[in-house]
């Protein structure tokens, strides 16, 4: 029979199919039990509507086989099957979809479409085949003919449609595998693990039986007349079996899943060995359907701050897997999230690889994020044990996204709190908070025992008032960026109107100021370029000396980008704090007075130096400053 040429430039656009549509080329497993997948659909949809086709659906059902000796992979179904002119028809003209087409259909009888599910649409997945083999067979006999026909191709140049025989209804795709390439392995297409691999990625959910004869290793039968010293014996066997889940966990209703079945899936599918610390199970029906299944977990995966982590969820189209992270689908902040996403409403390219960024996806991602929200809400309130388990390895992201989104889920952030001896949340802060506290207050440090220790925090806690300690490096980021709630802004200890002055209290301060300003001056000029000011603190109460900052950059973000650029850090005007009512003080203005420059000069280091201590900067000289220490203790 004279070969005949593919349609619409189908030369060009078969190698575009083989070539560049396709990022993976495993991906054409997935498309071709698609393909039987949606055969069977046919045929079942007739069976629903036609009293004369009596075909059962548990009767329906993919079958592979690979023959290594012959090359050839074999992918079969018993669905519809297709006639000489469908054969001409579909696979003749490239991106013709008897699928899409079919779908069109059932979208008028929606009793019918409920039962059927339809994957294809673009009519090109059939073509994917020519990927990973050198010539492609299709053998089918459409339900209720009696002959069967024979569609061949070797790829771009052309086709044939001969008659043959077939005993039963359905289509096989008989796929020549192409031999081994230099970076190509295509013979792992022939090995029953590689196979079953890939339909458990791709098809685990298709809604047919997926069979295959595999290997498998089993006891022989202990033999009657054996020994007290008879040794279990092994044995290879093959036998049929079905490679596919079929019904996927989220198209369950909920109330029938057990946790432990949330749990293992969970632990199959994303590779952890805990179980979940809670799943939300959830769907809509409406503008967009779509059901998920997401999971927080119970720990922090090894890499998940480093740039090798990658968020996303799982997405699947009608139980087809066609992205392993989806990262549109989760903000940033709540990357930590995993979980898989179902829907037909995704706009996907064309390989089904891509994912278009649509309104529907911008819907799903927002009603995701709702969701997530509210599970964590649940959990602050319903459970804090479990709550505080989540924050001890996603608290830091969840500061990230704070700062980033200017404020947003700050009701899911916990503190330190100085009067509870625990973590609080803002809200319960704020329930605490006396009428007159006119701030939030924070303090930042490396732990809350040292925060506790510091100078600057004693004029608060002697008002009675409750300190949030900040113990990471992004909080004092997060702390700027909270705004005001309830009228109340947020107030470092360290700001110098932290505690708001009477006219007479502010009075006193500058007398004192007044009055030590030549220690001031001496001090600073001991100090040089160190720091940007030497004054009269309004913030110690008993302390001798503390170190704040003028201008943007606060101590605490110094401290944040050193450890990300080094050196080359922005630096905080450094600020040197003293305190006139101290007996530190009075022995520099002794030594002032006495006009002893050395001695002043020992004195401001040493100061300084205890200052970098207590704010945890490093000393620019430790050597230098455990002398100075000796020398005034001679």
């Amino acid at each position: 029979m004279a070969k005949k040429q593919f349609k619409a430039e189908s030369k060009r656009l078969m190698d575009l199919m083989i070539n560049s549509i396709y990022t993976h080329k495993e991906i054409f497993l997935r498309e071709i039990i698609s393909n039987a997948s949606d055969a069977e659909d046919k045929l079942a949809y007739r069976a629903l509507t036609d009293d004369s086709v009596e075909v059962k659906r548990k009767d329906l059902k993919i079958t592979i086989v690979p023959d290594k000796e012959k090359r050839t992979l074999t992918v079969s179904d018993n669905g519809v099957g297709m006639t000489k002119d469908e054969l001409e028809s579909n696979l003749g003209t490239i991106a013709k979809s008897g699928s899409l087409q079919f779908k069109q259909e059932l979208e008028r009888d929606d009793k019918a479409a409920s039962k059927v599910d339809v994957i294809g649409q673009f009519g090109v997945g059939f073509y994917s085949a020519f990927m990973v083999a050198d010539a492609v067979t299709v053998i089918s006999r459409a339900y209720g003919a009696e002959e069967a026909w024979m569609w061949q191709s070797a790829g771009t140049d052309g086709y044939t449609v001969t008659q043959c025989e077939k005993e039963t209804p359905g289509t096989d795709i008989i796929m020549h595998i192409k031999p081994n390439a230099d970076e190509e392995n295509y013979d792992q297409y022939l090995e029953t693990y590689k196979l079953q691999e890939l339909i458990k990625k791709y098809s685990d959910y298709i809604r047919y039986p997926i069979v295959m004869e595999v290997e498998d290793y089993r006891q022989k039968e202990k033999p009657a007349d054996a020994g007290e010293d008879y040794k279990p014996e092994w044995e290879t066997v093959k036998e049929w079996k079905t490679l596919n889940s079929m019904v996927p966990l989220w198209q369950r209703q909920k109330s029938k899943v057990k946790p432990e079945e949330y749990n293992a899936f969970y632990k199959e599918k994303f590779g952890d060995w805990q179980d979940p610390l809670t799943v939300i199970h959830t769907s809509a029906e409406g503008a967009v359907t779509y059901k998920a299944m997401l999971y927080i977990p119970s720990h922090t995966p090894y890499d998940f701050y480093t740039r090798e982590y990658e968020k996303g969820l799982q997405l699947y189209s009608s139980g087809v897997l066609i992205m392993d992270k989806c990262a549109d689908l989760l903000p940033d902040h709540f990357r930590f999230v995993r979980g898989v996403v179902d829907s037909q409403d995704f706009s996907l390219n064309i390989s089904r690889e891509v994912l278009q960024h649509t309104r529907q996806l911008k819907v799903i991602a927002s009603a995701l994020e709702k969701k997530i929200k509210g599970e964590l809400m649940k959990l602050q309130k319903e459970d804090r044990e479990k709550y505080e388990t989540f924050w001890k390895s996603f608290g830091t992201q969840i500061k990230y996204g704070v700062v980033a989104e200017y404020g947003q889920h700050k009701d899911l952030l916990l503190f330190w709190s100085s009067k509870e001896g625990k973590d609080t949340t803002l809200a319960e802060y704020r329930e605490r908070m006396p009428e007159d506290q006119p701030y939030y207050y924070y303090a930042c440090g490396e732990s809350a025992e040292k925060i506790a220790k510091l100078p600057q925090v004693e004029r608060i806690l002697d008002k009675g008032y409750e300190i949030l300690y900040c113990t990471e490096d992004v909080d004092d980021f997060v702390m700027r960026g909270l705004g005001e709630i309830d009228g109340k802004a947020f107030k470092s200890v360290n700001d110098e109107d932290a505690l708001p002055q009477s006219d007479e209290e502010k009075k006193m301060a500058e007398e004192k100021a007044e009055a030590g300003k030549p220690v001031l001056e001496a001090v600073k000029e001991a100090l040089g370029e160190e720091v940007k000011e030497v004054r009269a603190s309004s913030i110690l109460k008993s302390g001798a000396v503390c170190l704040t900052a003028d201008g943007p950059v606060s101590l605490e973000m110094e401290k944040y980008m050193r450890k990300v650029d080094g050196d080359r850090a922005a630096r905080a005007q450094r600020v040197l704090e003293l305190n006139p009512d101290s007996a530190p003080f009075a022995a520099l203005q002794k030594a002032v007075e006495a006009g002893d420059k050395d001695t002043v000069s020992k004195y401001a280091k040493l100061l300084y130096g205890q200052a970098l201590l207590l704010a945890d900067l490093p000393l620019e000289d430790p050597a230098e400053y455990a002398q100075l220490v000796c020398s005034l203790m001679v």
